[in-house]
């Protein structure tokens, strides 16, 4: 005889009365309670499906994935939540936990502080003990994570990093919509600036391309300087990060006033969400200080930035502090997929260009790299012309590439957006505040 399910009399309630959210979530918590994780899942995303805000219901699923051990997904949950000033204590506690999880042990004790100051009663006395944080700190010279003590010195020279890149957007595969955008916002100001006067439009601005890594973000850019023959400075985390206090804020103003001294110039930040992570994240006030600095030199708060354009790349545009999502700042913030067919075709015609090659069927390559990023594709190319070569060395006589050298190469390379795309998903399901990743879903619609 089967036995009875110790929940069938709440199943039922639900099945009776299911717009009753209380209800819902009681259910949720006894699946949980009994290891129905799945079950529990479900129950709690019905109810996100028609509040998406409940704060119950995102605390006990992000509890669910914690319990699973579905770290990037609790991470996406929690870093949403922690936002909401109603937050329970409780949320910054778990998500203390996934980071200790992670190795982070700093940003750790500060989200836990956080939650036990919101809420004494938050309080995991066991937690705290592997945190270390019961214990005295030791005196330092360090203040807010970095050397507070010693001579700081004069900002870095950038005018080395001053180029005038000659690549052009013929050489940028694919990405059409992207370069249309680029163009009303950044070429066409440039190229006719009488008529940008005439409606008192200034030239410059910023533009946010966020998407998985080597899609060819830092391409773009560089060919948007040699499209309209401008200066360009790529700025690397490296450039601006520094030990002493007050020495990033200089370097960052620095690379701004090199690049008012060059107009027109694109200044690009690689990993701006290096440099410009959401302050509610940050433990240290230095921290701050940077991305204050960093708003600041967006906003052109002492001197202009008519004719600097500035473009942005970040993999991780949820980790961006809002404030520099505001008009005036990175007023365009783009999506850069993974090419599309037309576009790998186009990519892998760019990448053998000047190699000996014998009639590619570059459509019928680019159909077998569903997926595959711009940097995929050159790891293809890569591959075949090393075969051609071993094949060169053993023979001694050079052959060129063909269409089944490629294909052969194709299975050898692993689509690298695959990963991307598993946590991009998370963030636009569970914090997809206003619609800012609209574009990822309907990618992932197709």
């Amino acid at each position: 005889m089967a036995t009875p399910d110790p929940l069938a009399g709440l199943i039922a309630a639900v099945q009776l009365s299911p717009d009753n959210l209380p209800l819902r979530k009681h259910l949720a918590e006894a699946f949980a309670g009994l290891g129905r994780f799945a079950e529990a899942e479900a129950e709690y995303r019905a109810v996100l499906a028609t509040h998406a805000q409940d704060l119950t219901a995102r605390l006990g699923l992000a509890r669910l994935y914690h319990q699973q051990g579905q770290t990037s997904q609790a991470f996406v949950v929690l870093e949403s939540l922690v936002r909401d000033p109603q937050a329970p204590a409780e949320a910054h506690v778990l998500l203390a936990k996934l980071w200790l999880r992670e190795g982070d042990i700093e940003r750790a004790v500060a989200r836990y502080k956080l939650g036990v100051e919101m809420d004494p009663d938050a309080v995991d006395a066991e937690f705290a003990s592997r945190l270390g944080i019961d214990q005295s700190p030791d005196e330092s010279e360090v203040s807010d994570g970095r050397l507070a003590v010693g001579d700081v010195e004069e900002a870095a020279d950038v005018s080395a990093r001053l180029e005038k890149p000659k690549v052009r957007f013929g050489d940028v595969g694919g990405m059409d919509a992207i370069k249309e955008e680029i163009q009303l916002k950044i070429i066409h100001p440039l190229k006719h600036p009488e008529l940008y006067a005439a409606y008192g439009k200034a030239i410059g601005g910023g533009i946010l391309m966020y998407g998985p890594p080597g899609c060819g973000k830092t391409h773009l850019a560089r060919a948007t300087a040699g499209e309209v023959n401008a200066s360009f400075i790529a700025v690397g985390i490296e450039d601006v990060l520094d030990m002493w206090l007050g020495s990033s804020e200089k370097n960052l103003h620095a690379l701004f006033d090199e690049a008012r001294r060059n107009r027109p110039c694109v200044l690009f930040f690689d990993e701006v969400d290096a440099l410009a992570a959401n302050r509610s994240d940050l433990r240290q006030s230095s921290g701050r200080m940077i991305i204050n600095q960093f708003l600041s030199e967006l906003d052109g708060a002492t001197t202009s930035n008519e004719g600097v354009l500035i473009l942005a790349a970040t993999n991780a545009p949820w980790h961006l502090d809002p404030a520099f999502r505001r008009p005036g700042r990175f007023d365009r913030i783009l999506f850069v997929p993974p090419p599309d067919l037309p576009a790998r075709a186009s990519i892998l015609r760019v990448l053998t260009t000047g190699k000996p090659q014998q009639s590619i069927d570059f459509e019928q390559v680019a159909k077998k790299a569903d997926q595959f990023s711009g940097a995929d594709l050159k790891a293809v190319i890569d591959l075949a012309v090393e075969a051609k070569l071993r094949e060169a060395i053993t023979s001694g006589v050079p052959k060129p590439l063909t269409t089944k050298d490629l294909l052969a190469a194709v299975p050898q390379v692993k689509p690298s957006t695959k990963e991307w795309f598993s946590t991009a998903r998370n963030y636009a399901t569970f914090a997809n505040q206003g619609g800012q990743y609209d574009d990822i879903l309907k990618y992932l619609r197709k």
